[in-house]
């Protein structure tokens, strides 16, 4: 149910790749799917960008998939709408503190590192944009999979 309203909410979009913008949300389903995170995160991942890319609303992913799945979808939106400038060690370790401060489901984190998995295997495509992406994935997102125990991501992400 989530990959065909994921499908429906992303069609005509396209990726910098030139791929259909689909082939993201699904990627960063299969990574979690792979880890083997519950349905609900397998879900969220299906729709995360959907809030943040698309016309639907929180509204909506609360009535078709229920609160949990709509309260990962909202904190992973908002981390994405984050932004981080400083580079310096210490704000990165505050930055990583609020990230799983303000989930106050352990799953939005997840969910969040599987999406940056998936942008980080594109990145080639990220143009201009590519290193400061790579930063910010060593400075915030590496530290935190460590953090939350998740290796495999860390290793992958450092890669």
């Amino acid at each position: 149910k989530a990959y065909a309203y994921a499908a429906a909410a992303h069609a005509g979009q396209v990726r910098l790749s030139g791929e259909p913008y689909l082939s993201h949300p699904l990627a960063v389903a299969e990574v979690l799917a792979e880890l083997g995170f519950d349905a609900h995160s397998v879900a969220a991942g299906l729709l995360h960008d959907t809030v943040e890319d698309t016309k639907v609303t929180l509204e909506e992913v609360d009535a078709e998939f229920g609160e949990q799945v709509a309260d990962i979808v909202d904190g992973v939106t908002k981390i994405s709408m984050m932004t981080f400038d400083s580079k310096e060690e210490q704000q990165a370790e505050n930055i990583r503190k609020m990230i799983l401060a303000m989930s106050h489901d352990i799953r939005v984190p997840i969910v969040k590192l599987a999406d940056r998995v998936h942008n980080m295997r594109t990145l080639d495509f990220q143009g201009p944009q590519a290193q400061r992406i790579a930063q910010e994935t060593m400075d915030i997102y590496v530290p935190l999979a460590n953090r939350l125990g998740l290796h495999r991501l860390k290793l992958e992400l450092e890669g």
